[in-house]
């Protein structure tokens, strides 16, 4: 006998043994564990997915809807196409008679897309005799589909299921009920209101110049105006806002507290929806006729916009609100106070706290009156056809009342001058009838403009600037007294001061 021989019969040998001991195993385990797995398998019942609504007889069964009829608890919905279908395109839905209004387009499409090609995620009972115990016998929701070769569905909606997710179906003419998932089923129910869109001014593709902005409100005694200004590159003055308030005062803005109310009308977005197809009774009912505020954009495209707000309400379903509509359009809407920001802005609330914006060495001539004394300054390039981008005090020459000056100390004189800020606007405030406590002129050698600040004695503690004879801003007084302080130390070697509180 050969090896290999020898080889197999020792291997059937141990095989053998494997083997009974094996079935010793299996003969000793337990029988109700194979009861429980025999059992857990048999008490899932197989699902039965089945294609409801198919347009039969298209190719593939890939129809065009051509419309959806929709009746809930609500409403009556009537989905039509707005854009056919195309080679690269599939076709667009909106709500018939409402093809002059702005849709979400996206969700009526969902109501034409779940239909089409809607799958069961089970059947619960064929040839059902009571249809009363799934919400069948008179449903909430019927459903009716139209596809463009004719073919014709209506889906019959009942009640959810208890064990969640899925609601029962039937279609129209037959017994047999199914459930659909309720993601699948749920903006059936949903209200007309529900499909309107909420966004009252599109934000275009490319966001036009403002060139002016315009707020009249019930209020204020005064508009609030807003323009638009053009920088060169060279220009380093001001701040970096692209406007500026021109009423009721002049004034710089401040860049992040402005931003809303100058471009807030792009995407300006609605809570809810008080009217579509408005009519001037409604106009009138939502305080709109005699509007609390209006927002007037004038854009270099040469679109201008007109937006309309009544005054405040509280709504117990969205809070402080307003009505809102765009002149002579056709929706009504309802905007949270916090988005309407032009119903509360004041100017104080936008502008920017710096009265005097001028770059140091964009100064030609300054000069301070104060105390009887005059402090006048001269400021020259070294060099006026080679100016560097950025200068430094050595670039320039500077005289104080005719001598000259250090160039430096001037530049840190300045920097106490522009950190002044505004506390506030002091808008048809009368000027005092007293003298000065001090006054400022200077001229800008970018825009060739001459301004002049005079500051008087509001209070003990308060101090209102007039701007070119024009009452504007309040400032704590200590700033005019410190500033003061710092021009008697500058024929000196003192240090000046850099705050005043």
């Amino acid at each position: 006998m050969n090896k290999s021989v020898k080889g197999i019969i020792g291997l059937c040998a141990v095989l053998a043994v494997l083997g009974s001991g094996y079935a010793v195993l299996k003969l000793t385990q337990p029988e109700e564990n194979a009861n429980e797995n025999s059992s857990s398998e048999s008490s899932i019942p197989e699902q039965k997915s089945v294609v409801l609504i198919q347009d039969e007889n298209a190719e593939d069964a890939n129809g065009v809807v051509k419309t959806v009829d929709i009746k809930n608890a609500t409403d009556e919905l009537h989905v039509v196409q707005k854009t056919p279908a195309t080679d690269d395109a599939a076709a667009t839905y909106t709500f018939d008679g409402y093809q002059d209004v702005e849709m979400k387009t996206s969700v009526i499409g969902t109501l034409v897309n779940n239909a089409n090609g809607m799958t069961s995620a089970d059947v619960i009972e064929e040839n059902c005799t009571d249809f009363a115990k799934f919400g069948l016998d008179s449903p909430e929701v019927t459903v009716d589909i139209e596809y463009e070769t004719g073919t014709e569905y209506t889906l019959l909606i009942g009640n959810e299921a208890p064990t969640g997710n899925v609601t029962y179906v039937k279609l129209e003419g037959g017994n047999t009920v199914y459930t659909v998932n309720n993601s699948t089923l749920a903006n059936y129910s949903k209200t007309f209101m529900d499909f309107v869109d909420t966004t009252i001014l599109k934000n275009p593709d490319e966001q036009p110049i403002i060139n002016t902005l315009k707020i009249e409100r019930e209020d204020m005694d005064y508009d609030i105006l807003l323009e638009y200004v053009e920088k060169e590159d060279a220009y380093r003055g001001g701040t970096s806002a692209s406007h500026i308030m021109v009423e009721p005062v002049e004034s710089y803005l401040g860049v992040e507290r402005s931003e809303k109310v100058v471009t807030g009308m792009f995407g300006l977005s609605a809570e809810g929806i008080y009217s579509v197809h408005c009519e001037e009774s409604d106009i009138a009912e939502a305080g709109l006729e005699n509007p609390f505020c209006t927002v007037e954009m004038d854009c270099d495209d040469g679109n201008d916009y007109k937006l309309l707000f009544s005054e405040s309400f509280t709504d117990s379903e969205y809070g402080k609100c307003c009505y809102a509509m765009i002149d002579g359009g056709n929706v009504i809407f309802i905007v949270s106070t916090e988005n309407a920001v032009w119903t509360t802005v004041q100017p104080v609330d936008i502008i920017s706290s710096m009265f005097i914006a001028s770059y140091v060495w964009d100064i030609s001539d300054l000069k301070l009156s104060a105390n009887g004394k005059e402090y006048s300054f001269e400021i020259s390039p070294v060099d006026a056809e080679n100016t560097p981008d950025s200068p430094k005090a050595e670039d320039f020459n500077t005289t104080l009342n005719g001598e000259k000056f250090d160039s430096e100390r001037y530049r840190k004189f300045y920097s106490f001058i522009i950190s002044g800020n505004a506390e506030d606007l002091a808008i048809d405030e009368e000027i005092p009838d007293s003298e000065p406590l001090a006054e400022l002129e200077y001229t800008d050698s970018y825009d060739k403009k001459k301004r002049k600040f005079t500051f008087y004695e509001y209070s003990p503690m308060t101090a209102i600037i007039a701007v070119d004879g024009k009452s504007k801003f309040f400032i704590a007084k200590s700033y005019v007294e410190t500033l003061i302080e710092n021009a008697e130390k500058l024929n000196t070697d003192e240090d000046f001061a850099e705050t005043w509180k």
